[in-house]
């Protein structure tokens, strides 16, 4: 069973709770007759409904009947730079040699040994609302200012898994690097929001 089928199956559902087909609050059949619906082992779709749980367009316990999710409400990214506020999971914390992009951002060679750490913050509900890698030399210090730039990215195949999305999805990617107070850039990271999740509020210039 690869993988990639039940997050195709996943898909599917999901255009057709979008279509219609099923109203927020209503239950869908039972994972047995979805299975023999779309010809596949009941193991494989409950994997599906597992992500559909798991990114909200689904509710309800594993092994018990779910229903379609309320559309969760957007949240707002105004300060890039903000502690997140509710709980969060450290994925990833395996030092990185620095690649010719992360070089750049940190003034320092390719290939020198960088720090690393990869955060998974969670929403209130317990699901996957963004995902934040740091690298940085050294010990980590505090800094004094920070700049960050938006722009977008094609998940890869641990971003989507983390994320709950399908791999190659669009996602915002916030680049934001800390510096001290002589300018000189003490840590980078990647922000990544889902668009579906996310809306970019800038700040007017001071």
């Amino acid at each position: 069973m690869s993988e990639a089928r039940f997050r195709r199956i996943a898909a599917d559902i999901r255009h057709r709770i979008n279509a219609g087909e099923w109203r927020p609050g209503q239950t869908l059949p039972s994972r047995t007759r979805m299975a023999a619906e779309y010809h596949i082992h009941p193991q494989t779709m409950r994997l599906a409904y597992d992500l559909l749980r798991r990114t909200g367009v689904l509710e309800g316990e594993e092994r018990k009947s779910v229903y379609v999710a309320h559309a969760p409400a957007m949240r707002t990214l105004t300060d890039p730079d903000a502690d997140w506020p509710f709980s969060s999971e450290t994925t990833d914390t395996r030092p990185r040699p620095a690649t010719v992009e992360l070089a750049a951002r940190l003034g320092v060679h390719a290939g020198a040994t960088l720090q690393h750490e990869t955060v998974e913050c969670l929403d209130p509900g317990g699901r996957s609302a963004m995902l934040v890698s740091s690298w940085w030399r050294g010990q980590r210090r505090p800094h004094d200012s920070f700049v960050a730039e938006l722009g977008s990215v094609e998940l890869s195949e641990e971003q989507a898994h983390a994320l709950g999305l399908l791999v190659d999805a669009v996602a915002f990617r916030v680049v934001r690097t800390r510096f001290d107070h002589d300018g000189r850039p003490l840590e980078t990271a990647d922000l990544i929001l889902p668009m579906d999740r996310w809306l970019i509020r800038l700040a007017p210039a001071r």
